[in-house]
C-alpha cells in the first residue's frame, strides 16, 4: 500500500508547472489588455508636457517675485532669467544661493527656452513657453503656454 501512496505522489509532483496552452492563454490575456491600454496612454504625453511646462512657469513665477523682494525690481529683459541664478551687477540684496533650486534655468518640456519679458505686456512680466512646435501660436500640443493664462 506504501507503494500505490509513493506512485500517487510521485504522479502528483511530476505535473507541477504550466502547460503550453495554459501559457498561451495567459499571453493572449496580456494581449489584449495592453491592446486597451495602450491607446488611452498614448495621447498623455504632449498633456504631461503642458503640466510640466505650467508647473515650470508657476516655479519660475515665485522666483521672479523672490528676486524681486530681494532686489527691489524683477530681472530685465537684457538680464533674463538666467539673473536668477547669477547676480546681475549692483544688486546688493541678491540672495548668495540664488533662486533657483537646481542652480540652472530649466527648458522647457520641449528642449526649448522659456520666454521672459519684462515689462511684460500682460503684467509686470510675461512668462512663456512656444509649446512643441517652439513658434507663436498654435494649438493642440504647439499652443503657447502663457503665466497670464495659468490659474
Amino acid at each position: 500500500m506504501d507503494k500505490k501512496k509513493d506512485n500517487n505522489n510521485f504522479k502528483k509532483n511530476n505535473r507541477a508547472g504550466f502547460t503550453l496552452i495554459e501559457l498561451m492563454v495567459v499571453v493572449v490575456i496580456l494581449g489584449i489588455l495592453a491592446g486597451m491600454l495602450v491607446p488611452k496612454l498614448m495621447g498623455r504625453t504632449d498633456q504631461a508636457k503642458a503640466t510640466k511646462a505650467k508647473v515650470d512657469i508657476t516655479s519660475l513665477e515665485t522666483a521672479l517675485k523672490l528676486f524681486r523682494l530681494d532686489n527691489g525690481r524683477y530681472p530685465s529683459t537684457s538680464e533674463g532669467l538666467q539673473a536668477l541664478i547669477t547676480s546681475p551687477e549692483n544688486d546688493t540684496g541678491y540672495n548668495q544661493g540664488g533662486y533657483l533650486e537646481k542652480g540652472n534655468v530649466p527648458k522647457d518640456p520641449w528642449g526649448n527656452e522659456y520666454l521672459y519679458l519684462c515689462p511684460g505686456s500682460h503684467g509686470e512680466f510675461d512668462l512663456s513657453s512656444y509649446g512643441a512646435d517652439g513658434v507663436a501660436g498654435g494649438t493642440g500640443k504647439n499652443r503657447d503656454i502663457n503665466n497670464w493664462e495659468i490659474n
